[in-house]
């Protein structure tokens, strides 16, 4: 058992079933997921992120670039995340393979999860909250405090529940 995140360790993180790539040229930097992420920002604030009128996957890889945090997750009972950005793999200490397929909840400490599952239903009734703060704990314990985090429902091209983004960009050490 990881001490941290207190979930089984894989042999394998990539033998996780349907498990992205790591975005790279390879995998056109997932540009279909990260239009989806962008597409669903748009619809709930009227802005994406893309203001920059990059195509697809030069778009895709500077948002995998970006000195803000961005992650993804599913729509299980128990939402494994799908996409984390490289600020976002550095923030959590994490690897892309050992962020993709974590189930969120991880991000946050035991007691901290009451108030993150708040947040979600918050999103969740509302479509978006730009307003989040709370703290987070990275995968060697290290504590800390996002703020003005940015969470949002993901919608695919017909509407459907597709999961939630979160972006921020203010984090501060709480160790």
């Amino acid at each position: 058992m990881s001490p941290v995140f207190n979930r089984p360790v894989l042999a394998s993180d990539d033998a996780v079933a349907g498990k992205p790539p790591e975005p790279d040229d390879s995998s056109g930097f997932l540009w279909q997921h990260v239009r989806l992420i962008s597409d669903s920002l748009c619809h709930w604030r009227g802005e994406g992120l893309n203001s920059a009128g990059l195509d697809d996957v030069a778009f895709a890889r500077a948002v995998y670039e970006a000195p803000f945090a961005l992650l993804s997750h599913g729509t299980g009972a128990d939402p494994l995340f799908n996409y984390a950005n490289r600020a976002a793999q550095q923030r959590f200490a994490m690897g892309w393979s050992q962020i993709i397929g974590l189930p969120s909840r991880y991000s946050a400490e035991p007691l901290a999860r009451a108030e993150r599952d708040a947040l979600l239903q918050r999103v969740s009734a509302h479509g978006y909250i730009d307003d989040y703060s709370g703290i987070r704990i990275a995968a060697g314990g290290q504590r800390f405090r996002i703020e003005q985090a940015l969470v949002w429902n993901l919608l695919d091209r017909h509407g459907r529940d597709c999961g939630q983004a979160a972006m921020f960009s203010h984090w501060r050490d709480l160790d």
